[in-house]
């Protein structure tokens, strides 16, 4: 299934793309798209059998707003430098181990809200990336394969960075990844059943029509099932959970001088296949 939520910002509700393309409206159904719901197996029978049967009433596109297609998310976790093409682009080598950080819930918008660049800002920086979403509490996990049960489905991701907040700026990566707006996603949560191999995925992005990140899932250093599993060590994730788990190469950080880091009045786009597009203009905060 896909899952998303329309609406005004605050004010979404719930709806689905069935597989004709049509939008139909949930609110009728269940109270939103969050984790109470993708822990409800019972809840994602009806409204899958509510979808097939043909029940669920349609809902008219034009103008409507698509928001993040989770809601309520407690928390959004990240993995840095997890391709090995982006590893190089960075003069890193290959983490022995994930490398872990947060994002705010409150960076997470639709997938085509402006973007915010920040005041000050002369490195802000594109990621596209996978983004899971937790179905299950997920606690000391024992293996990538009982990871993969947590997950309920994917989305797409702009792991929007400032560099210099990031590494310049007394070297703690908080500063860098939640400035507001700094994680769109979406449009669509696809649940995993849809998804055959997260690890085969194609990822590209453009930054004003110019492909600048074209890459596949098959570069990831730890597999989405081994990040699961791997941070659950560390923390407990919930249900409606985020992971975000890093990017492929091509970012502006990784380019020649002068780097083309983004400005105000900049259109970013991006997908996933099978997940979705996203497109952001960039205005100064």
């Amino acid at each position: 299934m896909k899952l998303l939520r329309v609406g005004t910002a605050g004010a979404e509700r719930p709806a689905l793309l069935d597989a004709d393309g049509t939008l139909r409206d949930l609110s009728g159904l269940v109270d939103d798209s969050d984790g109470t719901l993708l822990a409800d197996g019972a809840a994602l029978a009806r409204v899958r059998a509510a979808a097939e049967a043909g029940d669920l009433p349609a809902l008219d596109p034009s103008g409507l707003r698509i928001g993040p297609p989770v809601g309520r998310i407690g928390k959004v976790v990240c993995i840095g430098l997890n391709y090995h093409d982006h590893a190089r682009e960075a003069g890193a080598e290959a983490p022995a181990e994930p490398v872990v950080f947060l994002k705010a819930p409150d960076t997470v918008v639709g997938p085509h809200d402006t973007v915010l660049v920040p005041r000050g800002s002369v490195k802000t920086d594109w990621e596209v990336e996978l983004a899971i979403v937790i179905g299950r509490t997920a606690r000391y996990l024992d293996s990538a394969e009982e990871a993969l049960a947590h997950i309920a489905g994917y989305a797409v991701a702009h792991d929007v960075s400032e560099r210099e907040y990031q590494i310049e700026r007394g070297g703690t990566w908080d500063k860098g990844k939640n400035c507001e707006t700094f994680n769109p996603l979406g449009p669509w949560l696809v649940t995993a059943d849809e998804v055959a191999d997260p690890q085969n995925l194609p990822l590209r992005l453009w930054v004003n029509g110019e492909l600048r990140q074209d890459g596949t899932t098959a570069e990831q250093i730890f597999p989405v099932g081994e990040v699961v599993r791997y941070v659950s060590h560390f923390m407990t994730l919930y249900p409606g959970d985020v992971v975000n788990t890093g990017t492929p190469a091509g970012v502006a950080m990784g380019q020649p001088e002068p780097k083309p880091y983004l400005r105000a009045g900049d259109v970013v786009e991006l997908e996933i296949e099978g997940l979705g597009r996203q497109r952001q203009e960039l205005k100064d905060a």
